[in-house]
């Protein structure tokens, strides 16, 4: 299928319902002149894929914001395209542009309400600029207050709310035009834990209800594992891996993501621990390995398996269990004599069941 350019409307090209929300296709950006440019973004190819959640991770400087502002135009590439809902960003001229971003909701890091404004006028606003009438207005307005929890709070004034309720109306108020797909700039990264669960509670609801597509970019690994179904992980401008948020999170590939995530998923050894292992083994050591579980292994009694194939010489030394993308994922991390027969009986036992298995290393 072929996306075709549209230079003065954001209207979607016919045949795209199928196809990717958002599509990056050979993107570049360099900011500067040829011979001092700093290249941004280097060669990204990326589908965001309809009512998904998909989360851009990386350190600060990677890249994100500067992907995501190509989005609603508000950056335009230096190679390659951008197309939106069937529509090439690139292409579009002024009028194009506004017709677009109405298509596409914004929330950012630090609410950007106007603090003239109560919680219904900010959440207003947008339809205002877009020409709709007072009574349009109050119909549109109320439910959205309603959907964010806050219909007791529409004539409250920003200094006013915390820092929960501001960011709820500013969903709110990105929901106003009805858009397709809703851009998450940080959205949480200001907010406590008990207040970024509720906001990310409120999103995951969004999404299910509205059919929204929602794109956000994010250095808090937890926010991506809550609410993501896909994610990309970028360094240095460039896309080093992406898919699935399970798969990325429980089988990172690129050393960047194990980097990122190595606080955030599975069983992590204290320091004490972790500097006494060694690569090879000696006489007498104890071998540590980290057991995972998911899938098919998630709910199997396999640890007391393994223990009755093994023998009682099995340790527990650490384990998590959590939910990734809405799976469960757990790990253990167990310690057992490295002898050649008891290795034997383990690898065979790993190799029969399925289980995933990670040797850490040896200790005395």
């Amino acid at each position: 299928m072929t996306l075709s350019t549209a230079a003065g409307s954001a209207a979607p090209q016919e045949g795209v319902a199928s196809a990717p929300m958002v599509l990056f296709e050979g993107i570049s950006k360099r900011f500067g002149d040829d011979a001092n440019a700093f290249v941004a973004l280097d060669g990204i190819d990326m589908a965001v894929d309809r009512g998904a959640i998909t989360g851009i991770i990386g350190r600060s400087g990677a890249g994100k914001s500067t992907l995501i502002r190509l989005v609603n135009g508000l950056e335009k590439a230096s190679a390659g395209r951008v197309v939106v809902d069937g529509t090439e960003v690139g292409g579009l001229n002024d009028a194009g542009l506004r017709s677009l971003r109405r298509e596409i909701g914004m929330i950012f890091q630090h609410f950007n309400l106007l603090s003239s404004r109560t919680a219904f006028d900010n959440i207003a606003l947008p339809l205002e600029i877009a020409g709709f009438g007072a009574a349009d207005i109050k119909a549109k307005v109320g439910p959205l207050l309603d959907l964010v929890g806050l219909g007791d709070k529409a004539e409250r004034y920003p200094s006013e709310l915390s820092g929960g309720q501001k960011q709820r109306v500013g969903i709110a108020r990105a929901l106003a035009t009805s858009p397709k797909l809703l851009l998450s700039d940080e959205a949480t990264s200001a907010l406590d834990p008990e207040t970024t669960q509720s906001i990310l509670a409120l999103l995951k609801q969004i999404n299910a209800d509205l059919g929204l597509t929602v794109l956000l970019i994010t250095h808090e690994m937890e926010v991506v594992k809550t609410i993501a179904t896909h994610v990309a992980v970028i360094d240095r401008g460039r896309i080093v891996e992406q898919g699935p948020t399970f798969g990325i999170f429980t089988a990172p590939q690129h050393e960047t993501t194990r980097i990122l995530l190595a606080s955030t998923v599975g069983t992590n050894l204290p320091e004490w621990l972790r500097s006494g292992l060694k690569p090879e083994p000696s006489a007498g050591d104890r071998v540590l390995v980290r057991l995972t579980f998911f899938g098919a292994t998630a709910f199997q009694p396999l640890t007391a398996q393994l223990v009755t194939e093994i023998g009682g010489s099995v340790n527990i030394l650490a384990g998590a269990i959590e939910e990734i993308a809405g799976d469960p994922f757990g790990t253990l991390v167990v310690a057992y004599p490295a002898t050649p027969d008891i290795l034997d009986r383990a690898n065979r036992f790993y190799a029969a069941t399925g289980l995933a298995t990670e040797v850490l290393g040896y200790v005395a």
